[in-house]
């Protein structure tokens, strides 16, 4: 643990990370990238395009330095990162790269507020938290390994399928090339796509949510054309150029945004390509007999083309009675009589759903969860009973 005065230094300098900003993070992954060109092949270099990876950076940095003195206030931020880091395959010795360049960084952007007390304060704090990572990511490399098909590090699929779900969405099915058995998921998790596109100067890492129930020999995720604001290296790739037979690395299942063992009703709902860990939630559910109690499926898109997985919906709401879905096309107005237009409407469905005894998972654009999550909490869900996961670098939806 952290002595008082160290503390008390690190807290001081919130204000310093405050006027600093993703400037702080800009100036950082410029410096690593510079001096340690091999660490492209591991962060995603389209959201450092986007800016999304340095405020996801900033943020966990500020956060740090304000719940220093109770570390058990980042619980759910640390598990997500632990999770993640193991998708790429984070080692430990990488932690203390990292953390040079970020003292470093701090020390050249304020060098006259950033001294050698405030520089070892820092370094004492990232010491501690790289540790508590480490420790996490080992527990799960272990029981990764310990699993019946576990693995760690990338291990070789064939593409045994790709199936077309929608305008933008394709689903590709993965079969282990050394045709051993694979690693158990909970629905609701991802697995990383490890690929050198011809077009990119650096071998690129994707996690995409499983889109399916457990199966045990093959692992299905649907992927979408990514073509802005910046257009993706991987998801054109995968839909362009990679084919039936094909060989893909990939990473063994991770995340920390998983459907848990419930006797309460359920609402699945997303926006866009948000609905793919929600299906692989919605399957585990029907396929669950001892699982009753009625879901609530509620999907946003833009219009009928882009309507992922609409017949396999339909196929489950005819067999199973307890299925209740709802549609939103929010750039479409000649629909059917069961797709509602414009923005997700929770309130519609207040005789139909008690909303103090319900489970929610969502997934979505952030400003989507924001949104829906608003409404939900108007309707009485509790905050503890709301569970969501953001695509890409970690961010809040409060």
């Amino acid at each position: 643990m952290l002595d008082t005065h160290t503390i008390q230094i690190v807290k001081s300098t919130i204000p310093i990370l405050e006027r600093a900003g993703t400037a702080a993070t800009d100036h950082f992954y410029q410096r690593m990238f510079t001096a340690n060109p091999e660490l492209k092949d591991v962060f995603n270099l389209s959201n450092q395009k986007s800016g999304r990876q340095q405020f996801a950076l900033f943020s966990a940095v500020a956060a740090y330095a304000k719940y220093i003195d109770n570390l058990g206030e980042l619980g759910s931020l640390v598990e997500r990162i632990a999770q993640k880091h193991t998708s790429f395959d984070i080692q430990p010795e990488q932690y203390q790269i990292v953390g040079y360049h970020l003292i470093e960084t701090l020390r050249e952007l304020a060098p006259d507020e950033f001294t050698d007390e405030v520089a070892e304060a820092w370094g004492k704090a990232y010491q501690l938290l790289a540790t508590v990572l480490i420790e996490r990511e080992k527990v799960l490399y272990q029981d990764g390994r310990e699993q019946q098909g576990g693995w760690t590090g990338p291990r070789v699929f064939r593409v045994k399928d790709k199936v077309k779900e929608s305008e933008l969405v394709t689903s590709f099915i993965f079969e282990p090339e050394d045709g051993q058995p694979i690693r158990h998921y909970q629905a609701g998790q991802y697995i990383a796509v490890r690929v050198k596109p011809d077009n990119a100067e650096n071998v690129e890492i994707r996690q995409y949510s499983l889109s399916d129930k457990f199966y045990p020999d093959h692992y299905k995720i649907s992927v979408k054309r990514e073509r802005s604001p910046i257009e993706g290296i991987v998801s054109n790739y995968l839909h362009d150029m990679v084919e039936i037979g094909d060989m893909i690395e990939l990473m063994p299942p991770a995340g920390a945004f998983f459907l848990n063992k419930t006797n309460r009703p359920i609402m699945l709902i997303s926006a866009g390509v948000g609905i793919t860990p929600m299906i692989s939630m919605l399957e585990t559910l029907i396929s669950d007999e001892d699982y009753q109690h009625d879901i609530f499926f509620l999907h946003t898109c833009k219009n009928a083309q882009q309507h992922s997985f609409k017949q396999r919906l339909t196929t489950l709401k005819q067999t199973h009675t307890n299925l209740h879905d709802f549609y939103w096309y929010s750039e479409e107005t000649n629909v059917s009589e069961d797709i509602h237009t414009g923005l997700m409407d929770i309130n519609l469905l207040r005789d139909k759903v008690d909303f103090n005894n319900v489970e929610v998972y969502l997934c979505g654009p952030l400003e989507f969860m924001r949104f829906v999550r608003l409404q939900l909490h108007v309707n009485g869900v509790p905050s503890e009973c709301i569970h969501f996961e953001t695509f890409g670098p970690h961010d809040d939806i409060i």
